[in-house]
């Protein structure tokens, strides 16, 4: 960013973290691009992959995105056949999201997204990447307890 040195290192923070992490976004739409998946979409599926059929609103909270958001990613995936929702035997108005067997064979024709990361971390010092987390993970913890108090300021 032009003039840097000029501004506090509390003003460029939040404006450096914004831009990392629409860069790495933005890698990662380019990578999954060609195989008609988004970034959201490519998180979804992970989940599934990883840890199993999922509760949609178990996705929303664990995904830390809008429900409405949520409902309209999975009935992409549903309609590009990735993914099946199926009520929950004790709240037929919950739903459990589970990959398909289509699903599963995209998931391992998928980029092997990690050279995001290796791009964007390695040569870094580990000790700063260790500060960097402490400050941003501090700063995230004290704005949500702003947030749950319902304070503003």
């Amino acid at each position: 960013m032009a003039d840097d040195q000029d501004r506090p290192a509390q003003a460029l923070i939040g404006a450096w973290t914004k831009r990392c992490y629409f860069a790495g976004r933005a890698a990662m739409d380019s990578a999954l691009r060609p195989h008609d998946l988004g970034s959201v979409q490519w998180y979804v599926l992970h989940r599934l992959v990883s840890a199993g059929p999922t509760m949609q609103r178990d996705l929303v909270r664990l995904l830390d995105i809008e429900r409405a958001t949520m409902t309209g990613i999975v009935a992409t995936l549903v309609r590009k056949g990735l993914v099946e929702q199926v009520p929950d035997r004790a709240d037929q108005r919950q739903k459990l999201v589970r990959i398909t067997a289509a699903g599963t064979r995209l998931w391992g024709e998928l980029p092997d997204l990690s050279f995001i990361r290796s791009v964007a971390f390695d040569g870094i010092d580990e000790a700063d990447l260790a500060t960097a987390v402490r400050v941003l993970r501090t700063a995230t913890e004290r704005l949500e307890t702003l947030l749950k108090k319902g304070e503003s300021p």
